[in-house]
């Protein structure tokens, strides 16, 4: 099985007055699994039905293996489609649902007649071509000894296999999905995140998959689509939209626990001041005024020895709680320095017992963050460049105290 490639040029959609897609451009690759990520109602599953030819677009154009397939009914777009319910027909054995896209393809309308169709000289032939393929198709997904029973004596992540091999047989170009593990339980979505994974690189099938789950995004794709408003905010692997958002709002979406934000300054020569002091970074090409700093929960270390001093920003804190999570622990801090300021920092738990078994946390401690570390956002929003100093050019600039 072979994916094509799929392009979206200049998409539209308006619900009455309310305009739900904003002119959506997106190429995917064939073979490639991308993801469409962002909040409820930003428009990622419309987008999914327009590209089936569930819903018209307003403008644009969808074109499949450098085909425009805009005026083309959903039967012949080349595309299967996987929905969050499975939409399997209950009354049928899973045999029959997988079969189904075939027999309507390949049968007439008499030969799918179980009485009549048996005395048509084609009909046996035909049957047996499908009952093949369904078998190959059920042994790829590991329900073969499934086939006899019907959706409702199955589990949901056997249904949910099911719904793929009827996807699967009809050997489409592209594969839709719109959040088809958002019904099953947190381990089976562990479990079958990795199974859809994996059937994409065994059959090299172009997918494009809707959900709202950033971990499913972030463990599953290829590339990364968060969608806001209607809207393309950010397209990337999965690591540069962690490491590097393009502005605030991906950078507040992306990530668990969220990023701490703390507020900040950038004076006329682009020093970065945080609580009053300025620390070894330089932002580039940032308007003067205030910024908001951002800064990973996994990126701040409890302590400060003489590296982390001389190289890092450290920055005074004071405990107020702390969630043991089994080997880490999330732990909440004040930053006086900064009108008390709230951040969370993620620890091994060895680190954090370490420390408290000794006293360390009592009166309060350091925290401290590389400046590699840091996501600095203008007014607007709008990501800005840093130029971690030397320590060198620190000890003649950076006046003030530590924060």
């Amino acid at each position: 099985m072979t994916g094509q490639p799929l392009s979206l040029r200049g998409i539209h959609k308006r619900f009455g007055d309310t305009p739900v897609l904003r002119g959506i451009d997106l190429d995917v690759a064939a073979g490639e699994l991308v993801t469409l990520l962002g909040p409820s109602g930003c428009g990622k599953s419309t987008l999914l039905r327009i590209i089936a030819g569930f819903e018209p677009a307003d403008a644009g154009q969808v074109a499949i293996g450098g085909t425009v397939i805009d005026d083309r009914p959903p039967k012949q777009r080349n595309l299967a489609m996987v929905f969050q319910s499975y939409a399997l027909y209950p009354h049928m054995t899973v045999f029959q649902n997988i079969a189904m896209p075939l027999v309507m393809q390949r049968m007439s309308f008499m030969e799918r007649f179980p009485g009549v169709g048996r005395l048509l000289p084609n009909r046996r032939g035909k049957a047996q071509a499908i009952a093949g393929q369904v078998a190959s198709v059920a042994r790829l997904l590991q329900i073969d000894s499934l086939l006899h029973r019907k959706p409702g004596q199955l589990s949901g992540g056997q249904r949910q296999r099911v719904a793929v091999g009827r996807a699967i047989i009809r050997q489409p170009g592209v594969f839709l999905m719109d959040e088809p593990l958002s019904s099953l339980d947190a381990k089976l979505r562990v479990h079958m995140r990795s199974e859809l994974a994996d059937l994409n690189r065994r059959l090299g099938t172009t997918f494009l998959y809707v959900t709202h789950d950033q971990i499913e995004a972030m463990t599953m794709s290829d590339r990364v689509v968060l969608m806001m408003d209607g809207a393309i905010r950010q397209v990337g692997a999965p690591a540069d939209l962690y490491r590097r958002p393009a502005d605030l709002d991906v950078a507040q979406f992306i990530g668990h626990p969220a990023i701490n934000l703390l507020p900040g300054a950038v004076d006329g020569s682009g020093r970065l001041a945080l609580g009053g002091s300025a620390r070894p970074v330089r932002v580039a090409a940032a308007a003067t005024g205030a910024v908001r700093v951002g800064i990973r929960p996994e990126a701040l270390q409890l302590g400060a020895d003489a590296t982390a001093i001389d190289h890092g920003i450290v920055l005074n804190a004071i405990l107020v709680r702390a969630e043991l999570l089994g080997a880490e622990y999330l732990v909440w801090f004040r930053l006086p320095a900064l009108d008390g300021a709230m951040c969370v920092v993620q620890t091994r738990a060895v680190a954090f017992d370490a420390a408290r078994h000794r006293g360390e946390l009592a009166d309060g401690v350091c925290l401290t963050v590389d400046p590699s570390g840091l996501h600095v956002f203008d007014a607007g929003g709008r990501r800005c460049a840093i130029e971690p100093q030397p320590p060198a050019a620190r000890l003649s600039s950076a006046g003030g105290g530590r924060a």
